[in-house]
C-alpha cells in the first residue's frame, strides 16, 4: 500500500508538472504574440474525416491585429473589422455582413487564433518532434467544458522563436484539422484601410446582412 501511495503522489507531481510547464510555454507563446502590433501568416490547411471519407487540402494567408483581421482561404475573404465581418465571394458575386462575427464557440477563428488557449482549456506537455531542424514542442489542451464539441488540441510550439508553428484540432466526431503555418511575419507595413470594407468596390454583388 505504501509503496502504490508514493506511485500515485509521484505521478500526480509529474501531472502538475506537466501542466504548469505547458501553461508556461503557452503564456511565453502568448506574451510574444502580444508584443507584435501585427501578424501576417500564411498556412496549409487540412480538413480529414476519414469516416466521412473526406480528405481536403489547400492554402490560406491571414494579418491580424489585435482583433481585427483579413483572411484568405477557398476564394473568400473574410474581412473584421472589429465589429462587423464581411465574406466576400468574388465567384458568387455576394457579400454577407453580420455583427460580431465570432459566434462559433467552438470555432478557433483567425481573430483567436494566437490566444484561445488562455481560457477554458487543461494543459499537458505533450511530446517534442524534430521538424526540418527546429525543436517542436507539443502542448495536449483539453476543453473543460464537457460539452464541447472538440475532443483535444495539440498546439505546437516553436521552442526556440515561441511561435505557433501547427495546431492539430480533433473533433468528438473523429474529424481533425490541422492548421500548419508556412510564413510567419511580423510588424509589416500596412494600409491604414486594410481592415476597412470599401462598399464602392462591390456595387455589382448581392449584399446579405444577417442583422
Amino acid at each position: 500500500m505504501k509503496l502504490i501511495a508514493t506511485c500515485l503522489v509521484l505521478l500526480l507531481s509529474a501531472n502538475v508538472f506537466s501542466q504548469n510547464k505547458g501553461k508556461a510555454l503557452l503564456d511565453d507563446v502568448s506574451k510574444k504574440v502580444k508584443s507584435y502590433d501585427n501578424i501576417s501568416i500564411e498556412f496549409k490547411y487540412t480538413l480529414e474525416n476519414i469516416s466521412e471519407n473526406i480528405k481536403q487540402e489547400t492554402r490560406g494567408d491571414v494579418v491580424l491585429q489585435g482583433e481585427k483581421y483579413k483572411l484568405n482561404i477557398l476564394g473568400i475573404t473574410r474581412l473584421f473589422d472589429g465589429s462587423k465581418l464581411y465574406s466576400i465571394s468574388p465567384e458568387d458575386e455576394e457579400v454577407t455582413i453580420s455583427t460580431g462575427g465570432e459566434d462559433e464557440e467552438d470555432a478557433i477563428t483567425p481573430s483567436k487564433m494566437l490566444s484561445f488557449y488562455e481560457d477554458g482549456y487543461t494543459y499537458k506537455l505533450d511530446i517534442q518532434q524534430n521538424i526540418k531542424g527546429r525543436k517542436i514542442q507539443y502542448v495536449k489542451l483539453t476543453p473543460i467544458d464537457s460539452n464541447s464539441e472538440l475532443k483535444s488540441i495539440l498546439l505546437g510550439v516553436d521552442a526556440q522563436t515561441k511561435h505557433i508553428y501547427n495546431l492539430i484540432q480533433t473533433g468528438k466526431n473523429g474529424a481533425k484539422t490541422t492548421l500548419t503555418v508556412i510564413s510567419f511575419k511580423t510588424n509589416e507595413p500596412i494600409s491604414k484601410t486594410l481592415f476597412t470594407f470599401d462598399a464602392n468596390k462591390y456595387q455589382d454583388y448581392y449584399i446579405n446582412k444577417l442583422d
